[in-house]
């Protein structure tokens, strides 16, 4: 529980006022019986003062009605705050986890953590909390009045509590057990439904909408497995607690009537008694109540607690340097992507030596599998290079911060990714302010204003769920708008014109030259046409430079660029 205790500290000033507040109502209430008290012990001398009792009371509830209100903002409020602040929290440290984390955890799952989780852990810093607070002053309150009033009978009515406390305890730490399985069968019911949402086009091309119900029938089949397991602890938990309590009661009616019978305490004492027995009954649910929703909140946020627990993979250096220019240098770079088994995953790239001077464009060719889409992300530490193999301007990319390199880079990544907002807002994700001429011209030089032009609603058309609306030609030429229009000194273009044909592809390239001139430029590309104007060109095989130099050198060599050249040539001819 310390770590919920830690987050309530936080908001210990509003948490106090709602104690305060819980007090005022458990105050007034522990005083009703007392006036009900006084008022059958005088009708039962024949005295009057009943309106003046009853005024008694109204007053008493009044101030109930005031403080519960208070009471209720305080708690609920501060437990929203604790929920925002702790999805914040989540939220940014998802923004600081590198490209491998998200490789080896599930979207579902994370899911799961950022809702359900959260919620479980709002509810026990304010219900959770107000349920534990409650019996806390009601119990020894109560209890000390029903000793005032009778000390034997109060024993028969407290005999229960050691019993009730260690069951309890048993209860709460087998309800912590099964929350935790009910939540990461959860976080897999999350994944199943995401998956099969984002892959429903492919579901149905194939024909597998039963099988894909049947898929997630099963998920959900254990899911409730899981949960019925909880609902069997809570369920006998809830009606024991209340078993006990009625005994208790019959215990007491037993032998408080005895004692008013013989005269040993008044009528109006025994019913005062017994309405303090009955404000028990809740305290003592409560505290049941109390058990399961802060074992929840604690189950919760202890898988919350283990994400932020994990380290971002790429942070910045304590003495960051600043690069002197944007020639990029490679050195003796061999990587292999991380296991997550510890084992040693064979090198995707080995022994690559590269220098690619400011103002140059490099070419990069090769087959599927070379390690191609690997280089382009290790220069912007998409993922981490080993120390000492990859330099910007002069300096490792790992002595860079990671905002002095990005900012400096403008990647076009080879699968786009877009949001669902306007073709606008897409265009200008990397800049807020600029206006719609600056939109525009990136649009332009991407080959694709003319075509968002032609939308009726132009650069305001919504592109849908991860750029659904727009074709896979379109989506990459948004995506080269986006990185153009920061007028970034490095470019970095990973197959960005793999969904274009070969005619738009010419005309894009031609807009491009000139934006291209005095910028470092990366290109990777399967057509060799993208490549063949570039200043330098290599081909990957296997993780190594096979081959390099100008398309003219490359040409002349009888080598993997030559025939991939004759390959395509003739299926240019073809079609």
């Amino acid at each position: 529980m310390r770590g919920l205790a830690e987050w309530l500290w936080k908001y210990r000033m509003r948490v106090f006022a709602g104690f305060i507040s819980l007090l005022v109502v458990d105050g007034a209430g522990l005083l009703v019986p007392l006036v009900i008290r006084g008022a059958i012990d005088r009708l039962t001398r024949g005295e009057g003062g009943v309106l003046r009792s009853g005024l008694y009371i109204v007053g008493l509830a009044v101030i109930v009605v005031i403080f519960r209100f208070l009471w209720r903002y305080f708690f609920i409020g501060t437990a929203r705050r604790i929920e925002r602040d702790l999805r914040a929290k989540l939220y940014q440290h998802f923004l600081t986890l590198s490209a491998s984390f998200y490789n080896s955890h599930k979207t579902g799952e994370l899911m799961a953590h950022a809702t359900n989780d959260i919620d479980a852990v709002s509810r026990a810093c304010g219900f959770g909390v107000l349920t534990i607070a409650d019996p806390l002053f009601m119990i020894p309150v109560a209890v000390g009045i029903m000793v005032s009033i009778d000390p034997h009978l109060t024993l028969y009515a407290i005999l229960p509590l050691p019993v009730l406390t260690a069951f309890m305890l048993g209860f709460g730490r087998l309800i912590h057990h099964r929350f935790e399985t009910v939540q990461q069968v959860f976080s897999e019911l999350m994944e199943k439904v995401r998956e099969n949402v984002a892959g429903i086009r492919v579901v149905k091309s194939f024909v597998q909408e039963n099988g894909a119900a049947r898929d997630f029938s099963h998920v959900n089949e254990r899911f409730v497995d899981r949960n019925m397991a909880l609902v069997r602890v809570w369920g006998l938990f809830q009606p024991l607690i209340g078993l006990m309590s009625g005994a208790t009661l019959a215990i007491v009616l037993w032998a408080g009537g005895v004692g008013v019978i013989k005269e040993r305490i008044t009528l109006g004492d025994f019913v005062a008694f017994t309405q303090y027995l009955n404000m028990l009954t809740w305290p003592m649910i409560s505290l049941g109540w109390a058990v399961n929703v802060l074992q929840r909140g604690s189950a919760s946020l202890g898988r919350i607690n283990r994400l932020l627990a994990v380290p971002p993979a790429i942070t910045d250096p304590p003495q960051p340097r600043v690069p002197k220019d944007t020639h990029i240098t490679i050195r003796n770079l061999t990587f292999a992507y991380p296991s997550e088994d510890g084992a040693t995953p064979p090198p995707v790239l080995r022994g690559i030596n590269l220098k690619v001077e400011a103002g140059t464009t490099l070419g990069v060719v090769g087959l599927t599998g070379a390690g191609k889409t690997t280089l382009a992300h290790l220069i912007p530490r998409v993922f981490d290079p080993p120390p000492g193999t990859v330099f910007f301007g002069g300096a490792d990319v790992r002595e860079l911060t990671l905002a002095e390199l990005r900012n400096r880079i403008g990647f076009v990544p080879q699968d786009p990714f877009l949001f669902s907002a306007t073709i606008r807002d897409n265009i200008a994700f990397g800049v807020s302010t600029a206006t719609q001429a600056e939109v525009e011209r990136a649009a332009e030089l991407a080959g694709i204003h003319d075509e968002i032009s032609a939308f009726p609603d132009g650069y305001d058309t919504r592109v849908g769920e991860r750029g659904i609306a727009l074709s896979g030609g379109q989506k990459q030429r948004v995506a080269i708008a986006r990185a153009l229009l920061p007028d970034p000194p490095v470019l970095i273009f990973d197959d960005p014109l793999s969904a274009v044909d070969a005619e738009r592809e010419a005309f894009i390239l031609h807009n491009l030259h000139q934006f291209f001139h005095s910028r470092t430029v990366l290109i990777i590309a399967h057509r060799l046409s993208a490549v063949m104007h570039a200043d330098q060109i290599i081909v990957l095989a296997h993780g190594e430079i096979v081959e390099q130099g100008t398309h003219d050198q490359l040409l002349a060599h009888d080598g993997i660029y030559r025939r991939i050249w004759h390959l395509q040539q003739a299926q240019q001819e073809v079609q």
